[in-house]
């Protein structure tokens, strides 16, 4: 169930092959609140915990019983105002306390600092489901704009609301809980020892174990095995995972929504329906791209795995992709990778001879943004984030980026190693705690991203700049390669970027479906691979029937977390970057623009960072692009050397599926 206002989590293309956490709060469908490892009994311990919280009420912690009459009185205009400002108080109050407690168990994991964390966010929950429930009072009253939006997002903050009944409040808590559990404890052994490859193969493996042979084998059987492996987790929390839609819809009709994905659609400035048609608008526009991508990277599998195996025309064998979801394909680059496509140098070798340590890593990607005219990272950022992985304890590694206090209490949460990833991961982390010191003059309601695909975004957009001209100005490399030596660094992006966008639209498009009832329980895996064939052009290795459940073994879909914020980020992040870059007077190959050292192009994004979510996003969008609709047509312009090249490539093949 939802909460408000966590840490924020590295992109999601980049977590594809990283450990999934087993316990995960969110309060906008884009931010972790808690990743932890845990085990059953203390997952059930928790969903128990957050059961309990909820079935009370929690009234003492919620300001509403002072606010809404006992009586029956009418509400009031003057009524749903004060109600807004005193729901806004006690819930920046909880959510500090929550991000502190889920600060400390990241960075001291025990089952102490576990259950503290647990009760924290058990709190913070129960209050924000008691005043959505308390903010339909106010639905039919004519407001004043911003307090409409306020009760509005104070409803649309919820992505799993639970219906008004304590015995089925504590019953979508146990579920929730039981299904993440599920996932997050799941294993598979290998029926066979003899695959060769490494030490691994021949022990029970989790997810990370399995994701890691999946990124670098090349044996079909083995990876078939582990495709299929991975799956046999997920048949039992179809009966949970049914339950779950039918209490989450119930929850969203008392709050006044068709069914959750509309309430889900809901939170976007514009009617459910229209939303769904825009992100059709924009697939339209990137999928002539993704098209030629998926030609090309056909053609390289066939050529190496042999054609019976991958048949030209048709869909490509999901196991083979480099990637457990076939989400992202960078795993495979070296099976399609163009002639002669050396950049000229490797990043992590040179920041290795640098001597970079990790302090100064982060100190480059601060004085990326220093060099726009933004101030610098305040004294505590420094003294209270976490770098690298102490020697004397366990923590979560994954990186994220924190406001603790909601104002200015900035930090990151990194095991910096002196690699190229974590040198870009930086400058995205950094982009995320810009973003919230901006927004941290709005009232807490507002004190978020425009929508959320703008949180990824801008850690993405600012990760874009990271060019060769950057890195050259700051010393890294010596000299601007030619751009004809760009192809490569093109299409690895592409693997990732491009060929996650229809996953990305996909995963919800299904989620959608089933909410409505378009898609009925006894058809849920046959419609998640009809959406997997006509978006990726992927089909699954081995037969699949209902006695699966194949969306489960997506960590999203058994957590509850909304997917479209990274179709947006994939798309949004290339629009920002193309904007930023005519602010900056840039002149050429939109890939090869840094707007380092820009005050224009860092005045401009600032002026929509400060806006937060305090107006509808188009409204965002226009103060940095002057367009109020979102284009996917800045993804065309920045591949457009690399379209070039797969369109001669793809002459003479026989492309779609």
């Amino acid at each position: 169930m939802g909460t408000v206002l966590p840490g924020i989590a590295a992109p999601e293309a980049r977590r594809a092959s990283a450990a999934r956490p087993l316990l995960r709060y969110t309060s906008s469908p884009r931010n972790p609140l808690i990743t932890a490892t845990m085990t059953t009994k203390k997952l059930a311990w928790a969903a128990s915990l957050a059961a309990a919280f909820l079935s009370i009420g929690l009234t003492a912690c919620t300001p509403d019983t002072d606010i809404v009459p006992s009586s029956k009185a009418p509400p009031t205009a003057a009524e749903a105002a004060e109600f807004a400002a005193a729901a806004e108080s006690t819930l920046m109050d909880l959510a500090t306390r929550a991000e502190r407690a889920a600060w400390v168990r990241s960075n001291y994991i025990t089952d102490d600092t576990q259950a503290i964390a647990a009760e924290a966010n058990g709190l913070l929950t129960a209050a924000a489901v008691d005043l959505a429930g308390k903010a339909a009072r106010y639905d039919d009253l004519a407001l004043d704009d911003d307090v409409r939006r306020k009760l509005n997002r104070l409803k649309l903050a919820m992505t799993l609301p639970a219906p008004p009944d304590p015995a089925k409040i504590a019953d979508l808590a146990r579920i929730s809980g039981s299904l993440e559990s599920t996932y997050g404890t799941g294993s598979y052994c290998l029926s066979r020892s003899d695959y060769g490859g490494t030490a691994s193969d021949q022990d029970c493996l989790d997810l990370t174990g399995m994701t890691q042979i999946m990124a670098s084998s090349r044996d079909p059987e083995l990876l078939r095995e582990l495709w299929t492996g991975w799956r046999t987790v997920s048949p039992t929390m179809r009966a949970e995972f049914q339950r779950l839609v039918d209490l989450g819809n119930e929850g969203a009709q008392t709050l006044g929504y068709d069914d959750l994905g509309s309430l889900w659609r809901s939170g976007y400035d514009m009617p459910a329906d229209d939303f769904a048609a825009e992100m059709d608008r924009l697939w339209g526009q990137v999928k002539p791209l993704y098209d030629a991508l998926h030609c090309h990277v056909r053609d390289g599998l066939a050529a190496h795995y042999g054609e019976a195996l991958v048949p030209e025309g048709q869909p490509i064998p999901a196991h083979l992709l480099g990637n457990m979801w076939a989400q992202t394909w960078g795993n495979v680059y070296d099976l399609v990778a163009p002639a002669d496509a050396d950049p000229g140098y490797d990043l992590t070798e040179r920041i290795v001879a640098s001597g970079m340590t990790e302090i100064d890593m982060v100190l480059s990607a601060e004085g990326f943004f220093t060099s726009m005219g933004f101030d610098p990272l305040p004294d505590g950022f420094w003294r209270r984030s976490l770098f690298t992985k102490p020697r004397d304890r366990d923590v979560v590694c994954h990186a994220s980026a924190w406001n603790l206090d909601q104002v200015d209490d900035l930090r990151i949460k990194m095991c910096i190693q002196p690699s190229a990833e974590d040198f870009v991961t930086i400058h995205h982390e950094l982009g995320h705690n810009i973003y919230q010191r901006a927004y941290n003059q709005q009232p807490f309601m507002y004190r978020n991203g425009a929508n959320d695909g703008f949180h990824e975004a801008i850690g993405d957009t600012i990760a874009l700049s990271v060019t060769p001209v950057y890195l050259k100005t700051i010393g890294l490399i010596d000299d601007i390669p030619d751009e004809s030596s760009d192809l490569g660094l093109l299409l690895s992006q592409a693997l990732d970027k491009i060929a996650f966008l229809p996953f990305g639209l996909l995963v919800d498009r299904w989620r959608w479906q089933v909410f409505s009832g378009e898609t009925p329980p006894q058809q849920y895996n046959q419609a998640w691979w009809e959406l997997r064939r006509q978006y990726q052009g992927v089909a699954a290795p081995v037969y699949r029937s209902e006695a699966d459940f194949d969306p489960g073994a997506k960590y999203h879909v058994p957590a509850n977390v909304p997917y479209t914020r990274y179709f947006l980020a994939g798309i949004l992040q290339f629009q920002f970057h193309r904007s930023l870059c005519e602010i900056a007077g840039f002149e050429g190959s939109l890939h090869r623009c840094s707007v380092y050292g820009n005050r224009q192009a860092g005045k401009r994004l600032n002026e929509m960072l400060a806006m937060g979510a305090s107006r509808p996003w188009p409204e965002a969008l226009e103060a940095l692009t002057g367009s109020r609709e979102i284009d996917a047509g800045a993804i065309i312009d920045y591949f457009a050397p690399l379209m070039d090249w797969l369109d001669e490539q793809n002459q003479g093949r026989n492309c779609g599926w």
